[in-house]
């Protein structure tokens, strides 16, 4: 069987042709650089991507803060991933860049603030990135 798609490990976005055999990749053509080779050969055995999501903001001006994980991560654990997000509560303020959770089962990966979202009751202070702001609820 081949596969084709495209490359996102470096700008020039080539289009990957790839032979796949039930004991996985044979060949990889279409690459312009030894990192699409490789990114093929990862895409078919443990794809990886950056999760870019929401959390609940606890006494906030805004209800939710957008967040991202600060590097690609197995896509099989993005579910579970996402049930522990959706678990969690933030006390506002939040910070720009904020760690709302300093690692995401065993990835390496950390969750991060991507905007600030101020107190909505008279901002009492800073939003600074050495809280820990998590709350379950």
């Amino acid at each position: 069987m081949i596969r084709e798609f495209p490359c996102v490990a470096c700008p020039r976005g080539c289009t990957l042709r790839v032979e796949v055999r039930e004991d996985g990749v044979l060949h990889v053509a279409g690459h312009r650089c030894p990192r699409g080779e490789a990114y093929a050969r990862e895409e078919l055995t443990d794809p990886k991507r950056v999760l870019a999501t929401s959390v609940k903001v606890l006494g906030g001006t805004y209800p939710l803060v957008s967040v991202r994980t600060d590097r690609p991560m197995p896509k099989r654990l993005i579910p579970e991933i996402m049930r522990l997000v959706r678990s969690l509560g933030v006390p506002a303020p939040v910070a720009l860049g904020q760690v709302l959770i300093p690692e995401l089962l065993g990835t390496g990966a950390r969750l991060l603030a991507t905007r600030p979202v101020p107190s909505s009751e008279g901002n009492a202070g800073r939003a600074g990135q050495d809280q820990t702001p998590i709350e379950k609820g």
